[in-house]
């Protein structure tokens, strides 16, 4: 599951892509499958690097590529990189979860080259709002959201740092429900029957992709998304 669409972002063969907050490097990997540019994973948690390390590794044999990959632990906050290093720069689901997301920003420009692009993606508002009101658990505790964008915050935290949004999308309505459905039964029990179904459906619809389920994640995308996507270029 995809949130930032490559054809957007623009990432080319030859070119330095960063993904900071890889989690499990579904877009690092994904990235790295595709087209034949240098992957830097960034995480903070080390059980994540290492599902990272692992697929990347895997693709880099199978495909053969030359560009290479590289994944680190480190904080979005302070990026041990030099000024304008990668030409596209992947940040989704972090800054929610910062306690500074104006230095976040900071950091994620600074090593982006000038005409490079940005991809981030945040918690839609409304559905976000839903969850804190309905489950505490939800938003409390080490590593949970800190705070609820409304799009034009992001947009403002965006044109601020001197960025230019050349792109907004809604992603992953199909998912909104599913999160619903954990926040009344319990965030901690994911082996709850409903939510364990919908979570079922969600991996069958993953795999299978079928069109009229893809007409529906569209409808549902417009009405209550799960994530929202903006994208924007430096300079």
């Amino acid at each position: 599951m995809f949130t930032i669409e490559r054809s957007i972002l623009d990432i080319r063969e030859g070119e330095q892509l960063l993904d900071v907050g890889c989690g499990n490097g579904r877009h690092s990997w994904g990235f790295y499958s595709d087209v034949d540019c240098s992957v830097c994973a960034l995480d903070i948690g080390e059980d994540n690097l290492i599902k990272t390390k692992f697929t990347l590794r895997l693709i880099e044999e199978r495909e053969q590529r030359d560009g290479g990959w590289l994944a680190i632990r480190g904080d979005a906050v302070c990026l041990p990189f030099r000024d304008c290093t990668f030409d596209k720069v992947i940040c989704s689901e972090v800054l929610e979860h910062l306690e500074d997301d104006a230095k976040g920003m900071r950091e994620l420009v600074r090593v982006l080259k000038d005409g490079g692009r940005l991809a981030v993606s945040v918690p839609a508002f409304v559905p976000e709002a839903v969850f804190w009101k309905l489950s505490k658990d939800y938003h409390t505790g080490p590593g949970t959201h800190v705070r609820i964008y409304r799009v034009g915050q992001l947009l403002d935290l965006l044109r601020q740092h001197g960025l230019r949004v050349v792109g907004i999308r809604r992603r992953h309505g199909l998912h909104s429900p599913y999160w619903l459905l954990r926040c009344i039964f319990g965030v901690h029990r994911e082996g709850a029957l409903l939510p364990s179904l919908y979570h079922r459906f969600l991996v069958w619809d993953m795999t299978t992709c079928h069109r009229p389920v893809r007409w529906l994640e569209s409808l549902f995308d417009h009405m209550f998304p799960k994530s929202i996507v903006v994208y924007a270029e430096k300079g």
